[in-house]
């Protein structure tokens, strides 16, 4: 078992906590912290992962007042990705591995208390992919949930800090890791795995919220007692229809036991709907990225996923990249809104994908509706055929059509994709959803790879540009911006507007109720724009890269916004691990991305900083 470090206590300070819910209550409990805006307890804000606030004391109007009102070093320097929880006045934060735990008392700005588990780096930090992040915390029943590199899943009292459980949720000898925040959701956590880059087949597992004990874990690929797919009664969408799965298709698209060592890894976001009882997810690329070397369609890699939050059993699953050629991994968010579409009122689920479109479906049924590129400069497909589902892949583009050894050039996104895992936000006010996303092409050779456990089963070699091309039009314009943040109507499946970024927008955003959308960019920039324009409204340079997510509470009546600063993740792993040129192009680190953001240690540097915003008194 685990043990904490360190675990300091204000005695003061723990009677404003939660006292503990009970565990029949504490599904209801979530809810009702998300449904008070003085809140942030979870990593989307609610249920729903809209990352929307209805606090409206900032707003489009007075936002340029905005200033810092304090901050925090967390004393890590690795990359900063997820954002902090307010739970009742008590604000949590979390850093990459070792992964410390804050609790910190906003009134004295003191630590209630401090964990640190005992990992083993040397086993651990060899086999994380891009970077050293993690992506946040849980809160339910009384506990907060950290889900560590090595893939110990732990408990933590939110009062005192003690560990209440721990539990080993995979290997990190068979190259499994940990990066994804829990979600808390009836008597159970919802966790992943992390690992596709080593072979690892990926799943989503239910552990029980009071003892750790394992309640469920569906697969993504492998026959149907792993994958919890139930032949005849979970469904797919294909020809134009809502249509019943068959039995094994989590291995009958593999060539012989290729399946075993699929990837298909869940390392996102996983969001609930508590009257549907259903929870959504991404799953991963397959393994490995010379797709030559796995023929079929590989499902259920790529593919999104709804399942019975008691039982771990599909309703639906929808396949958007079949034989990945691209490394478009499908983990982004899934976000859960009502929306009118093209005449019907439909329960939706909205999509960003790495593969450069924005999915729409029925989140109820599974059935696709709108399924449209939310960067025009994406080529590696014309368009998704809403009948089939399937996208029309342009040969030219394509790796597999090139064949192993071979060089293919100018496909765009990169492997990064037009959106990685930053997740967006979306306001009920405009109807948009905001994408903080990437601009880039890349050139990507497969080449031959064997498979050893706990090794990188990658076999490409990548290198990334910008796409110089115009994000509205798709038509060449000389820009060399590698990000962008865009506005995007789901019901329709058009861009509203788009924000040029001199490198790529690797931080969450959130709407609120005042009109403003705020995100962090690589060089370190808190920005605010204007929801319905894209004006931009307000920026304050923070002292390092922003790859968190930006969050907003409120706490003595006053909104504050509060992002983790800190460069690292994919984009600046050059910058976190050192990495100084391109020859990490095919390694389980850099994975080619070095050489497009090589200027980026011009404009920013190492840190963990907290930094909290409000207006002035």
């Amino acid at each position: 078992m685990k043990k904490p470090v360190k675990n300091w206590l204000l005695a003061s300070t723990v009677a404003t906590l939660l006292a503990a819910p009970t565990v029949s209550t504490a599904n209801d409990d979530l809810e009702k912290l998300t449904q008070n805006p003085a809140n942030w307890a979870s990593w989307g804000g609610d249920y729903a992962g809209t990352r929307y606030s209805k606090l409206s004391q900032i707003n489009a109007q007075n936002v340029k007042n905005l200033q810092p009102a304090w901050s925090f070093s967390t004393g890590v320097l690795r990359g900063h990705e997820g954002g902090p929880l307010v739970v009742n006045g008590v604000l949590f934060i979390h850093t990459p591995f070792p992964n410390t735990v804050y609790a910190i008392d906003q009134k004295t700005k003191a630590v209630i208390w401090e964990f640190t588990p005992t990992m083993d780096a040397d086993v651990t930090i060899p086999v994380m992919c891009c970077d050293t992040v993690n992506r946040g915390l849980a809160y339910g029943d009384g506990k907060i949930f950290l889900q560590q590199s090595d893939t110990v899943l732990t408990a933590l009292d939110a009062k005192t800090g003690k560990r209440v459980w721990s539990v080993q949720n995979g290997d990190p000898k068979l190259g499994m890791t940990n990066t994804n925040a829990p979600l808390v959701v009836k008597d159970k956590v919802i966790t992943g795995i992390s690992g596709g880059e080593f072979g690892v087949r990926g799943f989503l597992a239910a552990y029980n919220i009071r003892t750790g004990q394992l309640e469920w874990k569906g697969y993504s690929m492998g026959p149907d007692k792993d994958t919890l797919l139930k032949p005849g009664k979970s469904t797919t969408w294909e020809n134009g229809k809502v249509t019943p799965v068959g039995a094994d298709s989590g291995t009958s698209t593999w060539k012989g036991d290729q399946w075993k060592i699929g990837g298909g890894t869940t390392w996102g976001w996983y969001s609930y709907d508590p009257k549907l009882n259903l929870v959504y997810y991404g799953s991963g690329n397959p393994s490995t990225w010379n797709p030559v070397q796995r023929p079929g369609d590989n499902k259920w890699s790529m593919s999104l996923w709804a399942r019975d939050a008691d039982t771990g059993e599909v309703k639906w699953v929808y396949q958007m990249t079949p034989h990945d050629e691209w490394d478009y991994d499908g983990i982004n968010e899934t976000v859960l809104v009502d929306q009118e579409v093209k005449g019907k009122l439909h329960k939706t689920i909205v999509h960003f994908d790495r593969n450069g479109f924005g999915y729409t479906l029925d989140r109820e049924t599974g059935e696709l509706l709108v399924a449209e590129k939310f960067d025009k400069s994406v080529n590696w497909a014309t368009h998704v055929d809403l009948k089939s589902g399937r996208p029309e892949v342009v040969p030219e583009f394509s790796t597999e059509h090139h064949g192993e050894d071979v060089n293919t050039v100018g496909t765009c996104p990169a492997a990064l994709g037009s959106k990685n895992q930053q997740p967006v936000s979306y306001s009920p006010q405009t109807g948009l959803f905001y994408i903080s996303g990437n601009h880039l092409c890349m050139e990507y050779e497969p080449f031959e790879v064997s498979y050893t456990a706990g090794q990188p089963y990658v076999g490409a070699t990548l290198s990334m540009m910008p796409a110089g091309a115009d994000v509205l039009t798709g038509k060449p314009d000389g820009t060399t911006n590698l990000g962008q943040f865009t506005a995007y109507d789901a019901k329709t499946g058009k861009i509203a507007w788009s924000n040029k970024e001199q490198f790529s927008v690797w931080s969450g955003s959130v709407a609120t109720a005042g009109g403003v959308v705020f995100y962090g960019t690589l060089e370190g920039y808190l920005k605010a724009v204007d929801a319905k324009t894209g004006k931009e409204l307000y920026k304050f340079k923070t002292p390092s890269g922003i790859i968190g997510n930006v969050n907003t509470w409120e706490f003595d009546g006053k909104q504050y916004v509060g992002v983790l600063s800190g460069i690292g993740g994919w984009a600046g792993i050059g910058i976190a691990a050192g990495i100084d040129d391109g020859t990490s192009a095919s390694s389980s680190e850099g994975l080619g991305a070095v050489g497009a953001y090589r200027s980026l240690s011009s404009y920013t540097k190492l840190g963990g900083t907290l930094t909290v915003f409000a207006l002035p008194n």
